[in-house]
């Protein structure tokens, strides 16, 4: 069975170093294209983007990373992973993220 599962979520300070896991079961990253995503608190689904953030991939390619740097309230949110292809379309059920001194 395909599936994602991110973690690595919790409560964070701000000004921390986050870094977030993707793993995938059932495929590897190789053959697709991923992307972060996340829902902030009554904001729509949003890509995560911008240069606090990056990501990268393990050898295997079946763990992606998202590492935020300086981390804010407004990072506050839940944390989705999701893989595409020809053949495959897939959301991770996603990890939850809250930024709070």
């Amino acid at each position: 069975q395909v599936q994602l599962v991110e973690s690595g979520g919790g409560l964070v300070q701000p000004g921390e170093f986050l870094i977030l896991s993707c793993e995938a079961f059932g495929f590897s990253f190789s053959r697709y294209g991923m992307n972060w995503y996340r829902q902030r608190p009554g904001k729509e689904r949003e890509l995560v983007a911008g240069d606090r953030f990056s990501v990268s991939r393990d050898s295997a390619e079946t763990t992606v990373y998202l590492r935020v740097r300086d981390v804010a309230p407004e990072d506050t949110a839940r944390y989705y992973c999701h893989a595409w292809g020809r053949d495959l379309d897939i959301w991770g059920k996603g990890t939850q993220v809250i930024v709070s001194s």
